[in-house]
């Protein structure tokens, strides 16, 4: 009875120690974890594992997130860490697939402040995969439109100014692509294919680094047909209508293209001051006998900061350009507003339409710009008003301006003798400033507009305004031989 009952106690023993040793580890299996949601462990988890470049696990784990905890407040955060992941691990198929995630993101979540920073990673997507701006513009031309999405459709975000940054610089690109077609085309004398692809330029890309060389080519393509018309007996030549024979409308060819290339020299006194081509825009008016616009000080300091805002490329970077795969954009403009709208192209079909409505009297499509039309005249366009031959009301000019228009081919060559017959007009706009001030502004209105939209200083700018911080030329081409 005795080994019974002391069999019993043992085993009775023996049971409560085994009893009290399993509750004292069952006590807190999940010690300092019960606590956390499972979402946001998941969500840990994955940002740990991208910190250790582990993207293929942090995807893994994020999309195990998603598809467990639909209703999750994490869920936002994983679908745009998901596209970080692709975006951080890089190359052109993960780039790809970061695209696509982030513009899903804008899908579901349009009016989360990340929506922003997920359409400026799409735009950053294409600028990485930018080239120069003599091959493939694929990427920038994607690049252009995303980070104008940016500005447009988030104007109140903090990332603006980036977007607008890098907005420029793509612009630059681009821009730069539009210069060398438009060069091209010059150099094989297909003067109205070069006219339009300048004037694209100008119009989309005022703020590119050699504006002011795009619109002196410009000039020297309107002269370039000149020459052409000139030296041909009829106006049946390459970029004109077939069936001009007559002197009369040769004559007003010849004075449409002197009044369209005077109008693209204006252009670089009145909006590009400062800029290295100026001074050559003013010698080719002279020898044109066309007035010589004196820009506003606006157009001056607006020149100055642009100028002062552009970089330039060190010896190291123009080396490690040549095995480079992106382009160089230091001299990209840091100041001024990008463009956000694209203009309707120029085609060299519509050069041509409008050159000969503006020589036969029906320009009203032709011109740029406002002008005074006179409804008795009707051999006189309203296009050709800055450059007719009789008393017009921009008259003021004087003998430089109104020769007849049969010694407008002639003007080309002759420039010695066309500087005795404009140091009057232009001694005359120094002296007596208001009366020229008034006929260039008229005939130039829109640069002196563009200045004064950031600045409201709009008189004449003084002799040493124009010349206190001229930089030193940098080996300019020269492209004139015709």
């Amino acid at each position: 009875m005795s080994r019974r009952t002391l069999s019993i106690a043992l085993l009775g023993l023996l049971l409560a120690l085994t009893a009290a040793c399993t509750n004292k580890k069952s006590v807190n299996p999940l010690a300092g974890i019960g606590s956390k949601q499972p979402d946001k462990v998941l969500f840990d988890k994955a940002m740990d594992a991208m910190r250790h470049n582990r993207f293929d696990v942090a995807r893994l784990t994020l999309q195990t997130l998603i598809n467990t905890y639909p209703d999750s407040e994490y869920i936002a955060r994983a679908k745009l860490a998901v596209g970080d992941s692709w975006y951080a691990e890089g190359g052109t198929a993960a780039l790809a697939q970061a695209e696509q995630e982030y513009s899903d993101f804008e899908i579901f979540f349009p009016n989360m402040p990340e929506a922003a920073e997920a359409q400026l990673k799409i735009a950053n997507i294409h600028y990485q995969q930018m080239e120069k701006a003599d091959r493939d513009y694929t990427h920038a031309k994607r690049a252009e439109d995303e980070y104008r999405k940016v500005i447009l459709q988030y104007p109140d975000s903090k990332i603006v100014p980036e977007a607008k940054r890098k907005l420029l610089e793509v612009q630059e690109v681009l821009a730069e692509r539009e210069f060398e077609i438009g060069r091209f085309y010059y150099l094989r004398e297909s003067y109205p294919a070069s006219i339009a692809r300048l004037k694209s330029l100008l119009e989309k890309y005022p703020l590119y680094s050699r504006a002011d060389e795009a619109a002196y080519l410009l000039g020297q393509d309107f002269e370039g047909q000149m020459t052409r018309l000139r030296n041909s007996p009829t106006c049946d030549v390459k970029g004109l209508p077939r069936g001009c024979t007559t002197e009369a409308a040769k004559a007003k060819y010849s004075e449409e293209f002197t009044k369209n290339a005077a109008e693209a020299y204006a252009k670089i006194i009145t909006r590009y001051p400062m800029m290295d081509r100026a001074d050559d825009a003013r010698k080719r008016l002279t020898a044109l006998h066309q007035a010589v616009p004196r820009p506003t000080k606006a157009a001056v300091l607006q020149n100055k900061r642009e100028i002062a805002s552009r970089g330039e490329t060190t010896t190291m970077g123009r080396i490690t350009g040549l095995i480079k795969k992106g382009p160089d954009v230091a001299r990209a403009a840091q100041v001024g507003e990008p463009n956000l709208v694209e203009p309707n192209p120029v085609a060299a079909t519509d050069v041509v339409k409008q050159e000969a409505m503006g020589a036969m009297g029906g320009g009203e499509k032709a011109v740029v710009g406002a002008e005074i039309m006179k409804p008795g005249a009707s051999d006189a366009s309203p296009a050709a008003d800055a450059t007719a031959t009789g008393p017009t009301p921009f008259g003021q000019p004087p003998a430089g301006t109104t020769p007849p228009v049969a010694s407008d081919p002639n003007e080309l060559k002759p420039a010695a003798a066309a500087d005795s017959n404009e140091l009057t007009p232009t001694n005359a706009g120094d002296q007596a400033l208001p009366a020229p001030t008034q006929v260039n502004e008229i005939q130039q209105g829109q640069p002196s507009s563009d200045a004064a939209k950031n600045n409201d200083d709009s008189t004449p700018a003084s002799d040493a305004d124009l010349s206190s911080s001229k930089k030193k030329k940098k080996g300019l081409k020269k492209i004139v031989p015709f």
